[in-house]
């Protein structure tokens, strides 16, 4: 079976054949040799900081979505791939080099909406098509951070104000709700250090 075709990712280009009509943000740094298949992936790319996407070189990016608000930022470092993957960035996301993030992995900095059943009511009202969105609540965010050489498996979600060591395994399906140490092994909803 054929894979996708790969095109160098280029801040403000329009990817050949593309099946989206769409460009790549203009407010992205770029590695060499990063390659992308769609720009589709940046249809919920909001970002208005003056780089939203830093990504290094080496990178492969399938399918996977840069989804941020406007202060969103997300940095990812050098030879890694991503599959399939859904950012989901209200403040920041870091992913070191070498990292490898599975189809369906999911890392939210936020919640995105409140918990508490008023705010959320309020929120909802301020976010619909007659609402005002400057009226949302405030809404917490807390970074996410991989460190290099982490292994993201299947369908894994990561959450806000998570850090991952160093050579870590999160194992397909886990929600990692809190830091994962170096060299660990993670499994589980909640996830804990596999034995």
């Amino acid at each position: 079976m054929k894979g996708p075709s790969l095109y160098p990712l280029t801040p403000g280009a329009r990817i050949p054949h593309d099946w989206v009509d769409r460009s790549i943000p203009a407010n992205i740094e770029v590695g060499e040799h990063t390659v992308i298949d769609s720009a589709f992936g940046f249809q919920h790319f909001y970002s208005e900081a003056p780089i939203g996407l830093r990504i290094g070189s080496h990178v492969t990016i399938c399918r996977t979505m840069f989804s941020t608000e406007q202060g969103g930022e997300i940095v990812i470092g050098d030879y890694c791939f991503l599959s399939h993957a859904a950012f989901a960035c209200s403040a920041k996301i870091t992913v070191g080099s070498y990292v490898f993030i599975a189809a369906g992995v999911t890392l939210a900095d936020s919640d995105f909406h409140p918990l508490e059943p008023a705010a959320r009511l309020r929120d909802t009202i301020a976010i619909s098509p007659l609402g005002n969105r400057r009226h949302r609540p405030n809404i917490e965010a807390r970074p996410i951070c991989i460190e290099d050489d982490v292994c993201i498996g299947y369908n894994a979600t990561i959450l806000k104000g998570v850090r991952i060591g160093a050579g870590a395994v999160i194992d397909p399906g886990a929600v990692v709700t809190k830091d994962v140490p170096a060299g660990s092994r993670v499994a589980g909803n909640p996830a804990r250090v596999a034995e």
